[in-house]
This record gives structure tokens, sequence and C-alpha cells, in this order.
């Protein structure tokens, strides 16, 4: 049903409407993000009543360290951009809907990062090859939608065509880097044997030695870091502190609640 605001629908409305008009396939794809961007405005709220400025502020709310993020804000784009089309809108909002970029950290050398810190469980190296395998088989199917889309003579506002390309530039991007940090990734071995000094990939238990405490870590690659699992990066403090010790060193972290102390009571590889 359109409300009486000049005939134009809610924003729930809209969103149904746009959704209805989909191939099936890319409706299932597009529905969770169109509702939610919905429902974050506010599902019955006119659609004349979307400015600008909320529409660019929808980025700030989502993560961009989600590997997702950039599809998602392809499939509002398109939905926005439909709606300039069907005359709810009159600009088309979903270029105000830009991609934020995470904040940069020391310039590296390209591929550095994946070929310093590439030893890997053998856990972590099969879930990276599945992933590998994901995205390619979801570039194939974008190859065919970006064909589906393209046949749509109309390309001054094809935001299928548009979502399509930008959703594959990603996922290619994405598949490079996998590439990349398999082939220069060691995998550590399962076999448990006593280690002289600790590496990446060992177990180490601690003594905090001003409470008693028997603590036990493990210290991996920063794409392995799971703190409920006591997995710790071997860039944080911590685990640059157990770099290269052995059984019964003392080692110090300085923490904002003063200087911590632990020993080690055994490595295990």
């Amino acid at each position: 049903m359109v409300n009486s605001d000049n005939r134009i629908p809610s924003l729930g409305e809209a969103a149904a409407l746009y959704l209805a008009k989909l191939f099936a396939k890319d409706r299932d794809a597009s529905q969770p993000e169109v509702y939610k961007f919905a429902r974050w405005y506010g599902w019955e709220s006119s659609f004349s009543k979307l400015a600008a400025p909320a529409v660019a502020s929808y980025a700030e709310q989502l993560s961009v360290s989600d590997t997702d993020y950039a599809r998602k804000l392809v499939l509002v784009r398109a939905f926005l951009a439909y709606a300039k089309k069907a005359g709810w809108s009159q600009t088309n909002l979903a270029t105000h809907l830009k991609t934020r970029k995470a904040k940069a950290g020391p310039k590296v050398t390209p591929g550095r990062v994946l070929r310093e810190a590439a030893s890997l469980s053998r856990q972590k190296y099969d879930e990276l090859v599945a992933e590998l395998d994901k995205l390619k088989k979801r570039s194939r199917q974008l190859i065919g939608e970006i064909q589906r889309a393209a046949a749509d003579k109309d390309f001054r506002e094809n935001a299928p065509l548009d979502a399509a390309r930008e959703e594959r530039g990603h996922v290619e991007g994405r598949i490079k880097e996998l590439e990349e940090a398999l082939k220069a990734a060691t995998i550590i071995g399962d076999k448990k044997e006593p280690a002289v000094k600790s590496g990446i990939g060992d177990s180490i238990a601690l003594s905090d030695l001003a409470s008693g405490e028997e603590l036990r870590y493990m210290i991996v690659d920063p794409r392995e870091v799971d703190p409920l699992k006591g997995k710790i990066s071997i860039a944080s403090p911590l685990g640059k502190a157990l770099i290269g010790r052995k059984d019964g060193d003392v080692v110090e972290i300085n923490a904002p609640a003063g200087k911590l102390r632990y020993q080690i009571k055994h490595i295990e590889r």
C-alpha cells in the first residue's frame, strides 16, 4: 500500500516494491540489507523524507572490517538508485552512500604483511582455502549477473549492473589477497614436542608472579586471534614478550595498570 504523502511509499513499502521486481536469486541476496536499511531509518517513514545526510551516515554504523562491507553498501545503493528511477526521490541518494575507508596504518610494501606473518594452523589454512573456493564461485556467478544486467539498454541508471560490477571488484580483490596469503603460508605442525625456545604456534603455560594464577596462551598469526581460546597475536605486547623465550624465563609487560610479570612454566609445540 502506498501512503498519502504524494503517493510516495514508506521506506518499508518501497523496499518491498523494489525487491518484488528482482530475480529470485538477486532478491534473496538483497532483502536482508535493504530491509535492514529501511528499519534503520524508519520502516513507516515516507521515502520523501529520506535525506542525503542520513544516507551518508548509514555507512558509519557498518563495520569496515566486515568482509561483506562493500557488498552490503552496493545492495543498498542499488535500492536507492531504483528509488530515483521510480520517482520516489528527486535525486539519486545512492551517490551519498560512500564506502568508508579503514584507518591507514604504517605504509608497507604490497604483500609484505602477508609474507611476514604467514604461519597458520592447519584449521585456519583450510578455512582460507574454503573461503577462496567460495569467492571464486561467487565471481563466476557475478559474471552472469553482469551479463544479464548489461542486457538492459538504459545504462544511465543501471543499478544492478553497477552493483554487480562493484561487488565483483571487491570479490576479485579478496581472491588475490587470499591467493597470496596461501602461497606464502607455512602450516604449523600439530605434533607435540618439547620446545627449546618459544615461537609462533607454541602453547605456553605461565604463572602470574603477582597473583600466582596459572595461565596458558598460544602465540598465533594476527588472523587467528581468539581471546576466548587463549590465542594471542604475535604482534601483541605479550606475544612479542613471549617469542624466543624458554622454560623458567621471566617476562615483563608494561600495562596501563602497571608492570605485569610472568614466569614461563612450560612451552609445548
